[in-house]
């Protein structure tokens, strides 16, 4: 098989994957506290290449790109003003910790809201907890204490879905909780749409090469046939 196709198909695989990612960050430009992520690539060992008579080397031939691994950004970003007493941000590290169905799990998207018992939950109805680990009540008044939120410092953080992550507690968070505030999503519309338009660029490439390749395998098995003999 010629190895050509292998290559350019390895470089599509990749770049279908890097789409996935750009795209999940662009549905999310606009989450609070979203953090985006990044994919690292290598090449395939490269081959080298020998004379099959003589055993001279000839050099050596790239296997095309592989996707190791996604990387999250968990860096803080800013923090804009929305004058909702029941936004919270956290200026700094650390994040807020809800209950769910499958166990404590930690967000910094802190757009909550008052369920009806009086407690404060985020938007899947999850009780945000304190820093006793016990649900948060919301004042009468429709505010809520930042000093009895949660703010917890985490190893071991990965994505679990709904803007939520998973890592052991460590202690408190540095950062301070604010009210009124959200924290700003970690994707940067524009730079992701370049990233988006140079995947795309990439992928149209290897489908090209693929394209060509075929297109010359089909035109020597055509004239195979027509040789002397």
């Amino acid at each position: 098989m010629e190895r050509g196709l292998y290559i350019a198909a390895a470089g599509m695989v990749a770049e279908m994957v890097r789409q996935d990612q750009i795209a999940n960050d662009l549905a999310n430009a606009a989450t609070p506290g979203y953090k985006s992520d990044r994919s690292q690539q290598r090449s395939f060992s490269d081959l080298l290449l020998q004379n099959t008579k003589t055993g001279e080397t000839v050099g050596s031939l790239g296997s095309g790109p592989l996707i190791t691994k996604q990387v999250t950004d968990l860096s803080p970003e800013a923090l804009r003003s929305t004058q909702e007493p029941l936004d919270l941000g956290i200026a700094g590290p650390g994040y807020f910790a809800v209950q769910t169905d499958k166990g404590v799990k930690y967000t910094r998207d802190g757009s909550f809201k008052a369920a009806a018992d009086g407690t404060l939950t985020d938007q899947l109805g999850n009780s945000v907890l304190g820093t006793d680990r016990k649900p948060v009540k919301v004042n009468a008044d429709g505010t809520v204490d930042t000093a009895k939120v949660g703010n917890f410092a985490l190893t071991g953080v990965k994505k679990v879905g709904d803007a939520n992550f998973s890592g052991t507690a460590a202690g408190a968070g540095k950062g301070e909780v604010q009210s009124g505030v959200l924290e700003s999503s970690g994707v940067d519309a524009g730079r992701t749409m370049v990233d988006m338009m140079a995947s795309l660029r990439a992928f149209e490439a290897g489908q090209k090469a693929i394209q060509t390749i075929d297109g010359t395998l089909q035109q020597a098995a055509g004239q195979v046939g027509t040789l002397p003999q």
